[in-house]
């Protein structure tokens, strides 16, 4: 016996639409559960929608280049009944998105209680809407078309699309990419309506390959979608960016002594997890720095949950997914979930609500070196805190004349970009002192 399923959209977080870039099955197919049926892509990542239950597709009701949002019909699938009880929702075709408004209390530990959430009252969610915009257009062109622009290291937004309905195709993108090695540039186009524009000198053209030889590498997506941000994070926030250090070699001691555990688990003890639990200690002494502007910059949207956006190098460029709820988790729930968010980043798989709705960012180039470093702050955050190698130094340490001496301590570099419209430089030195005096005794953190 047989019942039709009717698979839809799951929920895919703050996208009213996403474009469908790939139908990877067709009417007759059989499909596992979990396998994927359609890939869909919006402005920030791409996803794959899987199948709830195994079954035979029966009809598809989508088709390439349509628009589709949470709810939409994907296809009818017939499935066995011990495979697609009814009583039950597809488990596989949803996607939880935690949200501001509902914190999700950690799991406890076998060791310690569970301990309840204490309810907080929040205001209405203030919509964040930056001065100046990145503006653009979606590209109508199929996966083909799209991967092979990319090949060529052709922007498909400047393609003239000659197919149907405008849709792009592999000679238009050939027509575009010989256009530009045998003419001058065209002038670019007027922005559309809305769109800030700033008064910059035009970016120069030089043919390099007259100079020697050269290769072309087309840019990876996360590089191109997190340049533009970044890009309007460096011009649309007033940055300033406070040096400090912290004396980590207590805490670093005890690391050591309690990375023994956590490696019989299947995770390292690293420090980023302390720096997340000193953080929100120095969050809550000083909110304004988990905060953001609202709307029209007249008032400051203090934050009472602590979702800490944590920098992942991949091969293909940095994300920031966030770690939610972080206030509520122990320093190994956070190295394990730190363990398993760098796993997905690097795979490709985390989901766009695995980098949304944070409220302070960390960046850690520790394990890599240097000394100091200017990061960008993570719109619409007011501020994030850079992290670099840690080093053995000299430090006087007891008092003045000769009640003191030197002492090798390990002293920790922190680098404190903030926007100036929303934190002066006088609460910046006391955020970084105050969080350097935490991580030099991460007792702090409990009080």
């Amino acid at each position: 016996m047989s019942s039709i399923t009717e698979v839809k959209v799951p929920d895919i977080g703050d996208f009213k639409e996403v474009d469908v870039i790939e139908i990877l099955v067709k009417p007759g197919d059989s499909v596992a559960k979990e396998a994927s049926l359609i890939t869909v892509e919006s402005d920030k990542a791409t996803m794959e929608i899987p199948s709830p239950a195994a079954g035979v597709v029966k009809e598809l009701r989508v088709k390439l280049g349509d628009k589709v949002a949470e709810g939409s019909m994907i296809l009818l699938l017939e499935a066995s009944e011990d495979e697609a009880p009814a009583a039950q929702p597809p488990k596989a075709a949803e996607i939880s998105v935690p949200t501001a408004s509902a914190p999700k209390p950690a799991a406890a530990s076998a060791t310690e209680p569970a301990v309840l959430p204490i309810p907080i009252s929040r205001p209405a969610p203030v919509p964040f809407e930056p001065v100046a915009e990145v503006c653009a257009f979606r590209p109508h062109a199929s996966p083909s078309v799209r991967k092979f622009a990319r090949e060529l290291g052709a922007d498909l937004a400047k393609v003239r699309g000659s197919g149907p309905k405008g849709r792009i195709t592999q000679e238009d993108v050939q027509a575009f990419v010989k256009g530009i090695m045998t003419q001058a540039p065209a002038p670019a186009p007027a922005p559309p309506a809305g769109c800030f524009v700033f008064n910059l000198p035009e970016w120069p053209q030089v043919d390099f390959a007259k100079f020697g030889p050269v290769e072309l590498k087309p840019l990876s997506r996360i590089r191109k979608l997190s340049g533009a941000n970044l890009h309007r994070n460096w011009i649309s926030i007033p940055h300033v960016t406070q040096f400090d250090e912290a004396d980590i070699t207590g805490l670093e001691a005890f690391r050591k002594e309690s990375g023994a555990a956590s490696e019989k688990q299947g995770f390292k003890l690293t420090l980023l997890a302390f720096m997340i639990k000193a953080c929100i200690t120095a969050l809550r002494q000083y909110p304004e720095f988990n905060a953001s502007l609202d709307r029209g910059g007249e008032n400051l949207v203090l934050k009472r949950y602590f979702h800490i956006g944590v920098a992942v190098d991949t091969p293909d460029g940095l994300v920031v997914p966030v770690l939610r709820d972080a206030d509520r988790k122990g320093v190994y729930d956070l190295a394990r979930e730190l363990a398993e968010v760098s796993k997905l980043a690097r795979d490709r798989k985390l989901k766009p609500g695995d980098m949304q709705g944070g409220t302070f960012s960390i960046s850690s180039l520790g394990g890599i070196g240097g000394t100091a470093f200017t990061p960008i702050i993570n719109a619409p955050e007011v501020a994030i805190l850079g992290v670099s190698r840690a080093a053995m130094r000299p430090v006087w340490v007891g008092g003045k004349g000769e009640a003191g001496q030197f002492m090798p301590r390990l002293m920790l570099p922190l680098s404190l970009s903030y926007d100036h419209r929303v934190i002066d430089g006088a609460a910046a030195a006391r955020f970084t002192s105050y969080l350097a005096s935490v991580l030099s005794d991460i007792r702090r953190s409990l009080l």
